[in-house]
């Protein structure tokens, strides 16, 4: 059964970084797309990333602006968010989530209830 399991979250202060990292165990990185989601309290889920491995694509929500960066290290299934240059809005819970029969795009990345399997998330706070 596949399990994303999310790591690397905490507390930073505005402007700084964070790594986070999503181990998928019982399954291969093959046709799958693995996306990021967050959500504040009192406030809807949105996709922060998604990528499709054997596809090559990724794609982020407009709110990025370029400081995080999706990457996969295939050896070892895990899928990286890195995210600099935090602020104060980007304090959330941080799911990672698989879906098996989308490719990574902005369809996919703007509805994250497509998502079939998530993991438990990962809190991560921007305060000073």
């Amino acid at each position: 059964q596949v399990r994303p399991v999310e790591s690397g979250g905490g507390l930073v202060q505005p402007g700084g970084s964070l790594r986070l990292a999503c181990a998928i165990s019982g399954a291969t990185l093959n046709r799958v797309t693995i996306g990021w989601i967050r959500q504040a309290p009192g406030k809807e889920r949105e996709g922060v990333s998604c990528i499709s491995p054997s596809y090559g694509s990724t794609d982020y929500g407009d709110f990025v602006k370029g400081r995080f960066t999706i990457s996969v290290d295939p050896t070892n299934l895990i899928v990286y968010l890195q995210m600099n240059n935090l602020e104060p809005g980007d304090s959330a819970v941080y799911y990672c989530a698989v879906d098996w029969s989308s490719i990574c795009g902005p369809g996919l990345n703007r509805n994250p209830g497509l998502f079939d399997t998530w993991g438990q998330g990962t809190q991560v706070t921007v305060s000073s």
